[in-house]
């Protein structure tokens, strides 16, 4: 079934890449840009120019959706963003949220982060926030749960897989090592394609071992 699909963060590292799935997929595509980015912006996508932090600023344009993919997000997460994450991440939550609710959207889909974990406490609990924001808005909805995804410009943590596979042998470690796993970034695409594809009555949780399967699922189907 093909879908009429919302993007927020269409320009940004996980967007650019999602659009042209989604549209390869036969999924009609919108999605918000800000002034002067519009170049940015994958072809395959009609552009609605924005500012995703001012509230009302876009929902007219949501309008026809039926489903809303919200990816905006502070880029490259570090403990010294704290403020960022409030002023940037909760906000065009709360944003997205009115605009999806109001626009009569039936399912929204949220990028956040895998938690518990011992460290990005100011990360997690805004992103904890956000998700709380998507649970409360009577939609169906999809929360997709990465840890850190591994692509061009993200390699660095490569260096950690010996320690990952350590920890997942160890019981006292496994179930700390599977939530907090590293994902590549085509499954981490793979697993949001399957959630526009695959609404949900209510909620879904999409979690790492969840987009790890999904992601042998479609390998072996194709």
């Amino acid at each position: 079934m093909a879908h009429a699909v919302f993007v927020t963060g269409g320009t940004g590292y996980m967007g650019s890449r999602l659009i042209p799935l989604l549209a390869k997929r036969g999924h009609a595509v919108s999605a918000l840009v800000r002034p002067g980015s519009e170049n940015k912006l994958p072809h395959a996508a009609k552009a609605v120019i924005g500012n995703a932090l001012k509230l009302d600023a876009y929902a007219h344009a949501v309008s026809g959706s039926d489903t809303f993919v919200h990816l905006i997000g502070v880029p490259n997460p570090s403990p010294n963003k704290a403020s960022q994450f409030r002023t940037v991440d909760l906000v065009s939550t709360q944003v997205a949220v009115k605009a999806a609710r109001d626009s009569g959207v039936a399912h929204i889909v949220y990028l956040s982060v895998a938690h518990p974990a011992p460290f990005m406490k100011a990360y997690i609990a805004v992103r904890t926030e956000c998700e709380a924001l998507v649970q409360s808005c009577g939609l169906a909805r999809t929360l997709i749960r990465p840890w850190y995804v591994l692509g061009p410009g993200h390699r660095w943590p490569y260096l950690l897989l010996p320690f990952y596979w350590l920890c997942e042998m160890l019981p006292p470690t496994r179930a700390g090592a599977q939530r907090l796993g590293l994902v590549k970034l085509d499954e981490i695409l793979c697993a949001l394609v399957w959630a526009v594809e695959n609404p949900p009555l209510q909620l879904q949780v999409i979690d790492v071992p969840r987009i790890r399967a999904l992601a042998r699922e479609r390998q072996q189907g194709s």
